[in-house]
């Protein structure tokens, strides 16, 4: 996979996404873009996001996108936002569709994810043999966006 730089500065009216790694992946884990999500009224930055590209065993329950905003701007939906903003990398890659996954109890992320339009899987176990599992990880809700 090739990565593009027409990706390393991203934004909207709110928030702009600032390229800080670009990672090649390995057999198990997908190559990704990593940004810093900086709010723009403030020029600080507030959370982080990821955008995995492509799609194997472990991306059905890591998903292709991931996410944190710092504490204090959470609930404000710039991760909303963030996600939307990705969407074009994951397109500009020929992606037809990603997985958008969320631990079971995590509420605002489903909201997030239900907000982008994603349509609902299934609610399952990640398996033994997915990269990330470890003693008591737990179930993840799994959602398919199509792009």
């Amino acid at each position: 996979m090739k990565f593009s730089d027409k990706f390393d500065l991203i934004q909207n009216e709110n928030i702009s996404l600032k390229i800080t790694e670009k990672v090649i992946g390995s057999a198990e884990e997908l190559p990704y873009y990593y940004y810093d999500i900086y709010l723009k009224s403030e020029a600080k930055q507030i959370g982080k996001i990821s955008i995995r590209i492509g799609h194997n065993k472990h991306s059905y329950y890591n998903g292709n996108i991931g996410y944190e905003i710092n504490e204090n701007y959470r609930g404000k939906k710039y991760s909303l936002e963030a996600c939307s903003l990705v969407l074009q990398v994951a397109k500009h890659h020929n992606m037809d569709y990603l997985y958008l996954t969320s631990d079971e109890s995590n509420i605002p992320s489903q909201k997030i994810i239900e907000y982008l339009g994603a349509n609902y899987i299934e609610t399952i176990k990640p398996p033994k043999d997915y990269i990330f599992y470890h003693d008591g990880i737990p179930a993840h809700k799994i959602y398919r966006l199509d792009l």
